[in-house]
């Protein structure tokens, strides 16, 4: 009996050291690096483990298509281009070499514009061969020169080499494992006795901060990259006290955030981000019904719902600078105060959820891109359109039409890189704001019957890989968007190759991967956002990072418009301007019900 109870309590043992193993390597926690950082930090990025971050990244859907061999193909020219003894790759391999785990970098505190920070890593590979590596990188990217002074000083045991040269000035110093640096002596000190233990109250940290505490719950058990951020602190630190007053209105919204928190993770093949924004909730939002949702079919690549604080949206001076037919939805929303129409009467008329929706469907040479909200009061709606749709004096009209019920309000064409007409549908259910009157009138259609894109497989998978949206929700589907740029651009791309033979020098576009070939590894991409509590919590997943991808796009276009507008402005009286057009689509077959054609640009960018 006793052998059968030793067996037990052996196997319990035995259980329990395999359950926490497994803990250990699908959990990460920055609370010990915050357990060395002052409570009073700034922010911090937290890198936990880099080699299985690594590995984690090599089994990406991301990853492997850069693996494709036809990939590698394509770009053998113009990475033969690229010199291959480059700073990064042999820095990665560097930091694979050290087993460096729980990097991490914190912005301590902002004095008289001077940003005090801090750093470290502690590694698990040989301590030699670690150190070595580590004074090969200060002497590349740190401090190099004849004119660096260097000391040591002596501090608890522990040697600190402080270097500088001129303003720049770098602390570092060796705790076991441990490797710190800063460019303070004393905020290294600070880091040597809590990571020695001589520091004991442990509500000094980082770590006992609730701000901090609150933001990191919301964050997945394990992550690749964690980054945080004390925002109320960030805006007191960088605001001087005589501007504040006077900037007080346009950061109002800013200060009620205190924290912000993201940490990207690798689920599976997809990459999951998840953001966390500290501050009280909006009121009178309500949650999100994805009212628009029907206007999206199988065609559609990408939808995107939001309720929207209208307080905000109505101020005048919101608006950002567009592009095309959004100047016209921004003159639209600057119509509204112009001509008297409250935010009560904008309430009482439409609801405060807005949605996109982008289709591009496989015959079509352009995408289009329609907005919608729902209609909570017919006649007022339309009596604000109306208004809204009203030219003053010295402005092009407005045509009105009435088709089934619905009404249709459309302005003459605007943009100079591609030839836009907007376009307001109002029916009883929805408003319906588009580029050209064909789009608009598509989208009406389809308000009253079920959703093409609800009812397929990829939405339906990706919409249960995140919580149930209660403010916003996104869905791309980046395989659909390559399959058909692809078919628009590849005739560009050989006909530019005819135009332009120094391009051959550096690409080939003859091994130009075959759109399956890619669109294989990109499964759709994801966001729902909520409040929870204490703060609004986004999370996205997908093959490609949603945040990184809408930066990247934002980038693109506003390159694309800074480019087209110079050219624009020097093409005078007397230059001419090359235009190529566009192979015209074949016209819709029997099975495809006929739509109105999708706008052609005026100019080839």
């Amino acid at each position: 009996m006793r052998k059968f109870q030793l067996l037990i309590l052996a196997s319990a043992v035995a259980a329990g050291a395999i359950w926490w193993g497994f803990y250990r390597t699908h959990h990460t926690s920055s609370l010990a690096v915050a357990s060395l950082l002052p409570k009073e930090t700034l922010a911090l990025v937290h890198l936990p483990d880099f080699n299985r971050s690594r590995d984690e990244w090599h089994r990406t859907d991301l990853y492997q298509l850069w693996k494709e061999p036809a990939v590698q193909e394509f770009l053998a020219k113009p990475r033969s281009k690229v010199p291959t003894e480059g700073r990064i790759g042999q820095t990665v391999d560097d930091i694979s070499a050290l087993e460096m785990k729980d990097a991490f970098f914190a912005v301590l505190s902002i004095e008289a514009s001077a940003w005090e920070w801090a750093g470290g890593f502690r590694c698990a590979g040989d301590a030699e061969k670690t150190a070595k590596v580590v004074e090969d990188w200060k002497a590349k990217f740190i401090i190099n020169g004849a004119d660096v002074r260097r000391e040591t000083v002596e501090y608890q045991g522990r040697q600190i080499q402080v270097e500088s040269a001129g303003l720049v000035k770098l602390s570092t110093a060796w705790a076991g494992q441990w490797f710190f640096f800063a460019n303070d002596v004393d905020n290294l000190k600070s880091l040597l006795d809590r990571a020695d233990g001589r520091v004991k109250d442990a509500k000094t940290a980082l770590s006992a901060d609730e701000v901090y505490l609150a933001a990191s719950k919301h964050m997945p058990a394990s992550y690749a990259a964690l980054a945080y951020s004390r925002v109320d602190r960030f805006i007191e630190k960088l605001m001087p006290p005589d501007k504040a007053e006077a900037s007080s209105d346009q950061l109002a919204g800013l200060r009620q955030v205190r924290s912000f928190c993201a940490a990207t993770a690798f689920d599976g093949g997809r990459i999951r981000d998840t953001l966390f924004l500290g501050m009280p909730k909006v009121p009178d939002l309500g949650n999100l019904t994805r009212a628009s949702l029907p206007i999206a079919n199988k065609d559609t690549f990408l939808y995107a719902a939001s309720v929207l604080d209208l307080r905000k949206e109505m101020e005048p001076g919101w608006q950002t600078a567009g592009l095309g037919w959004l100047s016209g939805l921004q003159k639209i929303t600057g119509a509204l105060s112009a001509n008297g129409i409250t935010l009560e009467e904008w309430k009482s008329a439409f609801g405060s959820e807005v949605g996109l929706v982008g289709s591009w469907g496989a015959n079509s040479q352009w995408p289009s891109l329609v907005a919608a909200m729902p209609v909570k009061d017919a006649a007022k709606a339309n009596k604000i359109v109306t208004t809204i749709t009203t030219p003053n004096t010295g402005e092009a009209p407005w045509t009105h039409a009435e088709k089934e019920g619905i009404h249709y309000f459309s302005s003459g064409p605007t943009g100079q890189l591609f030839s836009f007409s907007p376009t307001i549908g109002l029916s009883d259910r929805m408003l319906v704001v588009g580029p050209d009157h064909g789009s608009v009138e598509t989208a009406m259609k389809r308000v009253t019957g079920a959703s093409e894109l609800a009812a397929s497989r990829n939405f339906q998978n990706a919409e249960s890989a995140v919580p149930t949206a209660q403010q916003a929700f996104v869905y791309v589907d980046p395989a659909l968007v390559y399959a058909r740029f692809d078919t628009t651009l590849r005739p560009l791309l050989a006909m530019g190759a005819a135009f332009l033979p120094a391009v051959s020098d550096t690409v080939d576009l003859g091994k130009l991967p075959p759109a399956d070939v890619i669109t294989k590894h990109l499964s759709p991409i994801v966001m729902s956002q909520s409040y929870r509590g204490d703060g609004y919590v986004a999370e996205s997943v997908g093959t490609v990072p949603l945040y990184q991808t809408v930066i990247g796009a934002v980038t693109a276009a506003s390159a694309a418009a800074v480019i087209n507008r110079q050219q624009t402005q020097a093409s005078g009286p007397g230059t001419t301007v090359m235009t190529l057009s566009l192979p015209t689509p074949p016209p819709p077959g029997p099975s495809q019900s006929a739509r109105s054609p999708s706008p052609s640009p005026n100019n080839s960018p």
